[in-house]
């Protein structure tokens, strides 16, 4: 016998008015005609579960006999109370359950005087204020990306330098040993896999330290909070509660975000969250942020990247907006029920384990990929056309891979990136975001005139990356007050940027006719808007649907173009009457 059988027999039930009584007395008696029926439901329980319109057990009546008779008189049971309570019928039946536990844990528990109001309650009072809680929310992922953006900027320089010097030494001399120094294969391992793989690696520090963040705000009991803040703000612009914490995960990876809204029972609300997560900055790219951030805005490239975020949150929120009012509109909203955890200082060793483990997972998932592609391009690269020269020893500009590229540079001239590098590398991105980067460090690295490098040892080379480790450890530790504005460091000490950085910050320069940092931000609110990649395109058609997902696909490649144009043009024409 079941729990709610046991209730029924000795009698235990809540009253939840009188209106309600009625309409559960009246669908109990019509319940209790059909013997199937009352004998795999408790009457009461069923007649609750019906008004409250449960979907999966009008499914499971619709399977007995008699189940379609009692489900019609439960829809006239649901209008009758819809016009006593509005639509909100599951949220009033819901307030006399907890109106009932209340009264309980009131007569059973007795505090002291000294805890009715618990130092939780007076941070929560702050942190979950009704004007201060967004503003609170703001700051923190401010400091957040303010983190991850310059905290992390040594130890991208120290892997940079690791991978270009001593790990470039070490192939290039074992090639040699071998009698392959000189040979295209020599030009694959350096061009191709070291640029292209490593392209991304010099970035894992910017994802680690963005996870470190996040797990400290979840272990604390924050990020319980910060859905809490948000709720409200779901619902005005008409999404339910419960769509916070996909958008939330899409900050770290749109596929499984995409998968969590399986959690919101209402199909409309579904699919609205899934068209909106592709708007929330995945961590594949934020390297891209940061790259071009580094290059163009070095003062400003904590602002720059919060900035992005900020605007792909507001854009999907106005989405959401018009979406809601017109596709997805008249739909009914469920209330959003979370228990807030106790605040706790973060355990290192829990909060070291989701960093590892969340970036682990994600350089699992993304270098096969990415080596893959990166040996595509080399070789696209590598292939002349029309007399570039021989296989291998091609001239950049001549090869397969530009001139492929070159033919939808047209389509993005307007936006201020109109040349083959920038094409190919968005191109590239549809399979996956984080390749931007490691195809840009190709087509721009395969240009840079080879510098000759000292001969060292190899206990020389171990030095040079313990001292660096060392030295960016020091550095890091010196850039925790960027995040509050104080910066430690002298002018002379800021690092110089390298060839790579310099052949982007050229080639955008010259694509956009002089407005080289208005071309790169440009560029950045295209690869914010525009189409998810390939993994997430596949997540949406087995989520949504296959016309949800070209609906995705085209609208923000039509949304990304268009937001970049206004950008750039009304860039330019604000400069020019400045």
């Amino acid at each position: 016998m079941s729990l709610l059988e046991r209730t029924e027999v000795r009698g235990f039930t809540i009253d939840y008015g009188p209106d309600l009584e009625e309409e559960i007395e009246k669908l109990g008696q019509e319940i209790a005609r059909y013997p199937r029926i009352s004998h795999s439901f408790p009457k009461r329980w069923l007649a609750i579960k019906l008004l409250e319109q449960d979907r999966e057990i009008q499914q499971r009546l619709l399977k007995v006999e008699g189940g379609a008779a009692v489900l019609t008189h439960a829809q006239i049971g649901y209008a009758h109370l819809a016009e006593l309570y509005g639509e909100d019928i599951d949220a009033t039946m819901a307030n006399r359950r907890y109106g009932w536990i209340h009264s309980l844990v009131g007569h059973s528990l007795h505090k002291t005087k000294a805890d009715d109001f618990t130092t939780s309650d007076k941070i929560d009072a702050v942190l979950t204020h009704k004007y201060l809680g967004i503003p609170i929310f703001l700051a923190a992922m401010w400091a957040v990306f303010k983190l991850t953006a310059e905290v992390s900027a040594p130890y991208i320089d120290w892997i940079d330098n690791v991978l270009s010097g001593p790990v470039t030494n070490w192939i290039l001399s074992l090639l040699s040993i071998i009698g392959l120094g000189s040979t295209w294969i020599a030009s694959l391992f350096v061009d191709g896999v070291i640029a292209g793989v490593g392209g991304l690696l010099v970035f894992i520090p910017v994802l680690m330290f963005l996870y470190l963040a996040l797990a400290v705000l979840e272990d604390s009991g924050y990020m319980a909070r910060a859905a809490f803040v948000m709720d409200s703000l779901m619902s005005r612009i008409g999404l339910h509660g419960k769509s916070f914490l996909p958008l939330m995960v899409g900050f770290g990876c749109s596929v499984p975000a995409i998968y969590a809204t399986r959690t919101l029972e209402n199909e409309k609300d579904r699919i609205l969250t899934g068209l909106l997560v592709p708007f929330m900055s995945c961590g594949a790219r934020l390297p891209v942020y940061v790259m071009f951030a580094a290059i163009f805005f070095p003062q400003y490239g904590g602002a720059v990247v919060f900035g992005l975020y900020l605007l792909g949150i507001i854009t999907a929120i106005i989405l959401g907006i018009m979406l809601r009012r017109t596709v997805f509109q008249d739909e009914d909203q469920s209330a959003f029920v979370m228990e807030l955890p106790p605040y706790r200082m973060p355990a290192l060793r829990s909060v070291w384990f989701h960093m590892w483990h969340r970036t682990r997972s994600f350089l699992k998932s993304a270098w096969t990929m990415i080596l893959g592609i990166s040996i595509v391009i080399w070789l696209l690269m590598a292939i002349p056309v029309g007399g570039g020269g021989d296989f291998a020893d091609t001239e950049v500009d001549s090869s397969l891979y530009a001139t492929m590229s070159g033919f939808i540079a047209p389509a993005l001239e307007p936006l201020g990136f109109g040349n083959w590098q920038s094409s190919g590398a968005l191109l590239s991105g549809f399979v996956a975001k984080e390749v931007v980067v490691s195809t840009l460090a190709q087509v721009y690295g395969a240009a840079e005139v080879e510098e000759a490098t000292p001969n060292t040892t190899f206990l020389e080379d171990v030095g040079e990356i313990v001292g660096g480790f060392v030295q960016a450890t020091a550095d890091t530790i010196k850039s925790i007050p960027l995040i509050v504005g104080i910066n430690l460091f002298n002018e002379e000490s800021e690092a110089e940027p390298s060839t790579l950085m310099l052949a982007i910050e050229n080639g955008f320069e010259e694509s956009s006719g002089g407005y080289g940092a208005l071309a790169a931000l440009s560029f950045m609110v295209f690869v914010l808007i525009y189409t998810p990649c390939m993994v997430a395109a596949s997540a949406e058609k087995q989520e949504l649907g296959a016309r949800w997902m070209w609906v995705s696909l085209i609208g923000q490649l039509l949304l990304a173009w268009g937001m970049a144009f206004l950008i750039f043009r009304g860039g330019k024409l604000l400069m020019s009457v400045i």
